[in-house]
């Protein structure tokens, strides 16, 4: 593994309607922590489920993960308390990079709290223009990628919905959505 002074940190944006964005950055958090980096995962929506990324991940002496939020906005009673929970939880996403102790971090879902305006798109890109280590790799997931979003990211992938197992009626699967 490259050492950080020589190490030229990628940004990461997954996107669009498909499945699969969440699924794809996990997939380089274990990539990342079978590297032996250091990975600092946080979730901006699942809080209170059980998933078995999150089981995995406490298999791994080198994986943190946050799993918070306020549960899926879309069912939200209580707007007011979504933001707070977004912001606080983009505090603690500021604090993990400033703190330089991870390689890699994933902001699960902090596409979403920007396309509901909770966090600008702007303030997400100021912020890795400004603050991110030049080594230091990140994901960020979620539909609606804000423009300025996009254009600070290295890479960009948007997931295409062709079909999915929710329209024939078969609800969120154990071991391929949680």
């Amino acid at each position: 593994m490259k050492s950080r002074d020589k190490r030229q940190g990628i940004v990461l944006v997954h996107t669009g309607e498909g499945k699969g964005k969440s699924s794809s950055a996990f997939g380089v958090a274990f990539r990342a922590a079978g590297w032996g980096m250091k990975v600092c995962v946080i979730q901006f929506i699942k809080g209170k489920w059980k998933t078995g990324e999150e089981r995995a991940a406490k298999k791994f002496d080198n994986i943190e993960w946050h799993a918070l939020g306020d549960g899926f906005t879309w069912d939200t009673k209580n707007p007011e308390q979504d933001i707070k929970t977004s912001r606080g939880i983009w505090e603690l996403c500021k604090e993990k990079v400033r703190s330089h102790e991870f390689d890699l971090l994933v902001f699960d879902e902090i596409n979403y709290c920007s396309g509901y305006g909770w966090i600008t798109g702007e303030e997400i890109a100021a912020f890795i223009r400004e603050e991110k280590p030049k080594w230091m790799h990140m994901v960020l997931t979620g539909r609606g990628a804000a423009p300025e979003v996009i254009e600070v990211a290295d890479t960009v992938t948007e997931m295409k919905m062709v079909k999915h197992a929710y329209e024939s009626g078969i609800s969120a699967t154990q071991g391929i959505e949680f």
